[in-house]
């Protein structure tokens, strides 16, 4: 059971008026810089690389992007660009990235996706090419332990709408993917959810590194184990990341 597997769907939000609306794109927006700085505080940073995506709220077909060119903690609510399905800029001034079309694909084929996260988290690209199975051997791994899904296909960027078709389809229902020798994605209902889930997987495949460089594990978390954490756990991310937004806030004051 993968962590937003153990939380019950949102309900489909209702019509906004043009004030409530306005004020959550504000939010959101907050949210996304946010998350940007706090991914590259985790060391998922990868100079202009790796990108923060978010549903309109309101707009199945439209949503905010981190723009091509900048770091992920040089998000400003001002640099957003809005993108559509097609992964075409429809608003803002900077570039949109090459690899748009992860984003635009998954949120395509999910509705109940609010939010994507692509980084190539370092921990997470050294265990892809191990070919061996997550395990759980701390409190993150043992989110994982039915498996997650490994893109294979390519490890090339994901340039073109039938790439990133085929990484939507690698996802599936699910809420992580590991892209072998490339990074992550991470689909959840919010920013909020999407990002606390790459900061777990990228914690988990560094837990299994060190015990792999140790000669492996002896023991792993059971699966009832496993399944108590991740229910216990997997309410917790806006609060782990509200914790994480005071950090980033307080180290730049």
């Amino acid at each position: 059971m993968l962590l937003s597997k153990a939380i019950e769907l949102r309900q489909e939000a209702g019509p906004r008026d043009g004030k409530n609306q306005m004020t959550s794109i504000d939010a959101l927006k907050e949210s996304l810089v946010n998350a940007g700085r706090i991914l590259a505080d985790e060391d998922q940073g990868d100079y202009i690389f790796g990108h923060v995506t978010a549903r309109l709220p309101g707009d199945h077909a439209r949503f905010l992007m981190k723009p091509h060119n900048i770091g992920l903690e040089e998000i400003t609510p001002d640099n957003l660009i809005t993108v559509n399905l097609e992964g075409e800029k429809v608003a803002g001034d900077r570039p949109v990235h090459l690899e748009v079309f992860i984003h635009s694909e998954i949120l395509r084929v999910r509705p109940d996706v609010g939010a994507v996260v692509h980084t190539h988290a370092p921990c997470a690209v050294a265990f892809s090419s191990l070919d061996r199975p997550l395990q759980g051997i701390g409190n993150e791994g043992a989110l994982f332990h039915a498996g997650i899904p490994v893109f294979s296909e390519t490890a090339d960027l994901i340039i073109d709408q039938s790439r990133g078709k085929a990484v939507a389809r690698a996802l599936a229902s699910h809420d992580v993917l590991i892209m072998r020798n490339h990074g992550i994605v991470t689909a959840g209902r919010t920013i909020e959810e999407a990002t606390v889930l790459a900061l777990f997987l990228e914690r988990a495949c560094k837990a299994q590194l060190m015990v792999e460089a140790s000669g492996g594990a002896v023991h792993t978390c059971s699966h009832e184990d496993a399944v108590a954490k991740t229910a216990r756990i997997s309410t917790q991310s806006g609060k782990v990341f509200d914790y994480l937004t005071r950090r980033v806030t307080t180290e730049s004051a």
